[in-house]
């Protein structure tokens, strides 16, 4: 019975899905709110190679499993993280993202001074540093740089302290700053309304003699205020298409649509602010649109010329959840969603020429996947030549993620939309995370004894001093040289970091976003920079 057992437990297949099981079982389980997901996986696949070894059992999942799954996760990581990526290097400036490269910086230097000071096996030093920031992207560049299980041993060793120690100290900093959580969200409040560039609506009635009798394209408005007509009624309440050809009269209730700044602007070309409504007609619509037709991907509004063509305006223009103001130069991505007031007779017009399809946008087409994993290997496989001799190439791990930036960056090539909807993302980021974690903590199970032998617990140690200097450097950083509003700083270190579970602790001390908003800013570029600083550590220690 026991060689029976021991049989079935070393199949391949078998083993792949108890230890996923298992492990995702495991990781649902909460302490004090700290869970450690799929990453438990990893934990559960190193004690299943361990006690194979232990019965003098050599096991190994086929290779393939592990490589595939590595391309899926990183790949999707890529699709995710790119189109947001950029706009941090754009919009969110130098703190925050200086902020995320000190934290990932400083860890790499203080993984090489404990690895060169207590003399620890460069591959293991790398998983060190990629557990302590709960990095996995960054344990898989570890592995394809060092070729070797150990990096997944240090990986392990240091992600406990890595999940628990951010949590800890982002719970205790406020403390140690003497920092007043209610002063500090007020102080964030008052920030965010000033740099403020929310899309809101807003109703005027037209009192300024000079623009009686004149229409909207005479006035041009949107060229002179940065904000969209969306609506008109006359005073005796009869609607009023808001075409180019509309006459505005005075007396009338207009609805405008833009930034504070641009409804300003609106007040003063046009009349006096109010509060009562436009009444709903028939003779127009004002509804949301999706872009699911790939010809008018990577088109500008400006190029539609709606206002000409079908009589519409877009007042409003919604992508991954967050309101944009609908100026003529922005470029259409597949699965935005445009609030468009237009004639009722030009309804179907515009669904057919948007596409208009949720289904379309929700379901997950293989083919940029497929097309961009190649594009990926085949960048990761050019030699860059080094001063002195020898080459560096990107490899597997760099030249998928950067082609899979990019790409989503770009968003259409031809007749592809470098597009994954967010459930089919997650979907196969999930799979290629197990795929990977698992074959990894098997081949690392069978010499995580032997290594800690070797070491003792000095690695614990080790693995909390990566955790926890960059989080002080940071906090100091942040605070008393920058500046930087409490509630964003620790969302920015918590995004450096890489740490979902520190950013929910933060999120528990206030009912502002600024956690949200930094670590979102952040974590892209962090993740990026933590796959480098791996590299790289591989490469000189």
């Amino acid at each position: 019975m026991t060689d029976f057992l021991i049989d079935f437990l070393g199949t391949d297949y078998i083993a792949l899905f108890i230890i996923i099981g298992i492990g995702i079982q495991l990781g649902r389980i909460r302490f004090k709110g700290v869970s450690f997901d799929s990453s438990a996986v990893i934990f559960v696949a190193m004690l299943y190679g361990h006690l194979l070894h232990l019965q003098e059992i050599n096991f190994a999942l086929p290779p393939i499993i592990q490589q595939v799954g590595l391309l899926l996760f990183i790949f999707t990581i890529g699709m995710q993280a790119g189109p947001s990526f950029f706009e941090v290097l754009k919009t969110q400036g130098s703190k925050l993202i200086l902020l995320a490269i000190v934290a990932v910086a400083t860890g790499a230097l203080v993984t090489v001074v404990f690895s060169l000071g207590f003399d620890i096996d460069s591959q293991i030093a790398a998983g060190l540093f990629t557990g302590a920031l709960t990095s996995t992207p960054g344990l898989a560049a570890a592995i394809e740089a060092t070729q070797s299980p150990l990096a997944s041993i240090g990986y392990g060793i240091a992600y406990p302290f890595g999940v628990i120690g951010v949590i800890l100290f982002v719970k205790l900093a406020p403390k140690m700053l003497r920092a007043k959580l209610a002063k500090e969200e007020e102080k964030f409040l008052s920030e965010a309304r000033m740099n403020t560039s929310e899309v809101i609506n807003r109703n005027f009635i037209i009192t300024n003699d000079n623009v009686d009798g004149k229409s909207l394209k005479d006035l041009d408005i949107r060229m002179m205020t940065k904000a969209n007509i969306s609506r008109i009624m006359r005073p005796d309440e009869v609607s009023v298409p808001a075409t180019a050809e509309a006459i505005l009269r005075k007396g009338d209730l207009v609805k405008a649509v833009g930034t504070e700044e641009a409804l300003k602007r609106v007040e003063v070309l046009l009349g006096k602010i109010t509060d009562k409504e436009i009444t709903p007609s028939g003779l127009y619509d004002v509804r949301w649109y999706v872009i699911s037709r790939y010809k008018v991907v990577n088109k500008t509004l400006g190029e539609l010329n709606l206002q000409d063509n079908y009589k519409a305006t877009v007042t409003r223009i919604r992508r991954a959840g967050i309101d944009l103001p609908a100026r003529p130069s922005l470029k259409l991505r597949f699965g935005d969603r445009l609030l468009i007031s237009s004639s009722t007779g030009n309804v179907n017009s515009l669904s057919s020429l948007f596409g208009d399809s949720m289904k379309d946008v929700e379901t997950t087409s293989f083919l940029p996947v497929a097309l961009g994993i190649v594009v990926g290997l085949l960048l990761g496989a050019i030699e860059i030549p080094l001063p002195g001799g020898g080459s560096f190439s990107l490899g597997i791990t760099g030249g998928v993620l950067i082609a899979a930036l990019v790409l989503s960056r770009i968003g259409k090539t031809g007749s592809v939309i470098w597009n994954l909807p967010v459930t089919g993302n997650l979907i196969l980021r999930q799979l290629g995370l197990l795929l990977f974690l698992t074959p990894v903590g098997l081949s690392a199970g069978s010499q995580v004894g032997v290594t800690i032998q070797e070491y003792g617990f000095s690695l614990f140690g080790i693995a909390a001093g990566i955790t926890l200097i960059p989080m002080i450097v940071v906090v100091i950083l942040g605070r008393y040289f920058m500046n930087v509003n409490l509630f964003s700083l620790l969302g920015a270190l918590t995004g450096g970091m890489t740490s979902t579970p520190g950013l929910s602790a933060v999120d528990s001390m206030t009912t502002t976003g600024g956690p949200q908003i930094a670590y979102a800013a952040v974590y892209p570029f962090a993740l990026v920079f933590i796959i480098i600083c791996t590299q790289v550590l591989a490469y000189i220690l």
